[in-house]
């Protein structure tokens, strides 16, 4: 899934495909045009999720006979393949499906309406956790996807260091966080930070210009998206993306709320609590600097569970996101989606298998292997049970549905453009060129694309 680095850290260094055959027939090329459209491509880029979805293609081609090709494409990789192959005439029939990347393949008619199909068949998408399955309808009310997972945000934490520090895990499940002081959310994070003296952050005598330890890792400015980087602050804030969602035309990037919490944020990295923005970006990610007993904590997207749970050498710990002055904690609620190629030549046999993919046969299938949370909802159970057999209390993550503080991923068209415009404006901005005022900015430039 990744979701705002969208999961760059799970497979950034894939570069190669993996190719896996849901049975003898071997994959590449177009998809076979032979009768009962017995054979399909499908491209997804979570290497933690192969296994899962190699089981669901070998369920789904003993119930229907269709043979799944199963091509596994690192991030950095697979939006740019994916392009390139819609230009050849050679893309896969099948392929995973992100928000932010659906509205573009929508306008250049590369995907296919999958509307007829589900009324034809009488698909009840109620059994989707709410909202999921409206993210994937465009303005027009065409349908492009059928939800597979959900994401959430939490702290992931070391414990040793939180122990050492006093904070037990009482404290850390309840933070409370403001734009003015940081509440106990930053007096947490000041006694995780330990300078090269061994004097922590909230001790007299703290060197902000020498840290050992931070207490709270940053990854890079967020884009426009934030989502596991400033999302919970400035939505606990009472900051909206947008006058509407989805296809909002109207950004906020300029309002109080948002630069409020952007302002304390970045205040964490002239306090000595939170790496500088050219120590984040200088090459080394921010599950290898918390691996390597750098950070104390970092804010993480629910897809990275098992990633950080096993790094050899930590105990790790979750935490849900701190309540904010709103009176209530915050997290981004994304999905990813199946979605089908306009130019398949088997478009019933991949509707088979987009549906076989939303249905609650496959989803169980991929929760019980406790690598992410299943979009349909009487899967969620045997996720979370599937966790606490690994050891992983993940109610950090459900917390939100329990409580209500999800929020729906923005969706958009202008995507790329209105993202590069204030990713722009979030690297001067942590990187001390400029103030907040540089949101204003960018957030003219990013409303002139909807004039």
């Amino acid at each position: 899934m990744s979701r705002t680095r969208y999961a760059r850290l799970v497979a950034a260094a894939a570069t190669v495909p993996l190719v896996l055959a849901a049975c003898s027939s071997g994959g590449g090329g177009a998809s076979d045009d032979a009768e009962g459209g017995d054979s399909i491509r499908y491209w997804l880029w979570d290497a933690n999720q192969l296994p899962a979805y190699q089981k669901c293609a070998e369920a789904f081609t003993e119930k229907s006979g269709i043979t799944v090709n199963i091509e596994q494409y690192g991030w950095d990789d697979y939006w740019g393949s994916l392009t390139n192959n819609f230009v050849a005439g050679n893309a896969p029939d099948v392929f995973t499906n992100h928000l932010s990347q659906y509205p573009q393949f929508a306008s250049q008619g590369q995907l296919l309406d999958l509307n007829d199909r589900v009324e034809a068949d009488g698909l009840d998408l109620s059994v989707y956790q709410e909202g999921l399955a409206d993210l994937w309808v465009d303005q027009e009310g065409a349908r492009y996807g059928l939800p597979k997972d959900w994401d959430t945000i939490a702290a992931f934490y070391n414990a040793e260091m939180a122990k050492e520090a006093g904070l037990t895990e009482e404290d850390m499940k309840n933070l409370e966080w403001n734009p003015q002081d940081g509440g106990t959310y930053e007096d947490a994070i000041a006694a995780l930070t330990v300078d090269s003296n061994g004097v922590r952050g909230n001790e007299p005598g703290f060197d902000p210009d020498n840290v050992e330890v931070y207490g709270l890792g940053l990854a890079g400015s967020g884009g426009a998206f934030g989502q596991t980087e400033w999302s919970m602050y400035a939505m606990s804030n009472g900051f909206e993306y947008a006058n509407q969602n989805p296809w909002g035309t109207e950004f906020n990037f300029d309002s109080p709320e948002f630069q409020e919490a952007m302002t304390w944020w970045r205040s964490l990295i002239d306090k000595g609590y939170m790496p500088s923005f050219e120590i984040a970006t200088s090459g080394v990610s921010i599950m290898e600097t918390y691996g390597a007993g750098k950070v104390a904590m970092v804010t993480e997207g629910s897809w990275n569970t098992n990633a950080y749970m096993t790094l050899e050498g930590v105990e790790t710990k979750l935490a849900p996101t701190p309540v904010g002055p709103a009176g209530e904690r915050a997290s981004l609620f994304n999905g990813l989606a199946d979605s089908i190629w306009v130019g398949t030549k088997n478009p019933d046999a991949s509707w088979e298998w987009v549906k076989f993919l939303g249905s609650a046969e496959c989803q169980d299938i991929v929760a019980a292997e406790a690598v992410v949370f299943p979009a349909v909802q009487s899967s969620l159970e045997i996720a979370t049970d599937a966790f606490e057999e690994k050891g992983y209390d993940v109610s950090a993550f459900t917390i939100h549905l329990e409580e209500g503080t999800t929020h729906l991923a923005p969706i958009a068209d202008n995507w790329a453009t209105l993202n590069q415009n204030v990713t722009a404006a979030g690297e001067q901005f942590l990187s001390f060129q400029r103030d907040a005022d540089v949101y204003t900015e960018a957030n003219e430039q990013v409303n002139a694309l909807f004039d």
